[in-house]
């Protein structure tokens, strides 16, 4: 072929390539990485309001999603607004912020439907990712899940830096009623040889309780094998869109604010 037509063709083979790489699944075995004890204890949140503060960012008010793009290609997110939430759509992917990020304070609220059906991680899953390096999972995520009297492995049960920190206590709201994450995010430091500097740590609040305290992170929240760092400067803010058969969980009052 001329080099002219082969040029033109370039973008649409890396996007094949980008595909493909995107649905191999990782070789391993995922449960070598899964913590099933000690089981973190039950705690009954308290009821509080979290409007955005003066110097916030607003990501969403529950009017439209302008603020994010779709994670794997950056066009438009696609998923449901309707009545002051926004509803994950599954066939759509996981969405993230157009803007970039590097240490900050987030909240974020999200609902798990009170009709929700399956166990275990087939229940209510997404996650909330404090840096998104990927289109896909990668980054570093704290689970979202329905947790309420449904059992799993304890670092991938909800508020947990998924496969590294299991969660300081269970403060589930039961199906139905509306979630709070309150995080406030270190994000890693590196060198110019792509060496760590520092590592991240995160502190999360779940409907008003401390769930993680400065937790360290040892690398990105993998699916399958040990956590690892790459390099980045800053980064988006994701939602995941996951892929279990359970019905979708719906967002609404994000808001962020910058500590750089």
């Amino acid at each position: 072929m001329t080099p002219r037509l082969a040029l033109a063709l370039l973008p649409f083979a890396l996007a094949a390539g980008v595909a493909s790489a995107q649905t191999t699944p990782p070789a391993g075995d995922p449960k070598a990485t899964e913590q099933w004890e000690p089981v973190p204890p039950v705690v009954t949140p308290g009821q509080r309001d979290a409007a955005p503060p003066s110097d916030a960012i607003v990501l969403f008010d529950g009017h439209n999603l302008e603020q994010w793009e779709a994670s794997k290609d950056h066009s438009p997110a696609h998923w449901k607004v309707h009545d002051g939430v926004a509803r994950v759509d599954k066939t759509t992917g996981n969405i993230q912020t157009k803007r970039r990020f590097k240490n900050y304070q987030l909240h974020l609220e999200w609902q798990v439907p009170k009709n929700i059906s399956g166990e275990g991680q087939a229940r209510g899953n997404s996650g909330v990712f404090t840096a998104s390096t990927g289109p896909g999972d990668e980054g570093y995520e704290i689970q979202i899940l329905d947790s309420y009297r449904n059992k799993t492995y304890v670092n991938g049960q909800a508020a947990a830096v998924y496969k590294q920190a299991a969660p300081l206590a269970n403060a589930m709201r039961p199906p139905g009623e509306w979630q709070a994450y309150d995080i406030v995010w270190t994000a890693p430091v590196f060198a110019a040889d792509g060496s760590v500097q520092s590592p991240a740590y995160v502190t999360v609040f779940h409907n008003g309780v401390i769930v993680q305290n400065h937790t360290k992170l040892t690398g990105e929240t993998l699916y399958i094998g040990k956590p690892v760092y790459k390099p980045y400067t800053d980064a988006p803010i994701k939602l995941q869109a996951h892929g279990d058969p359970s019905a979708p969980i719906s967002f609404r009052n994000i808001w962020v604010r910058p500590l750089d």
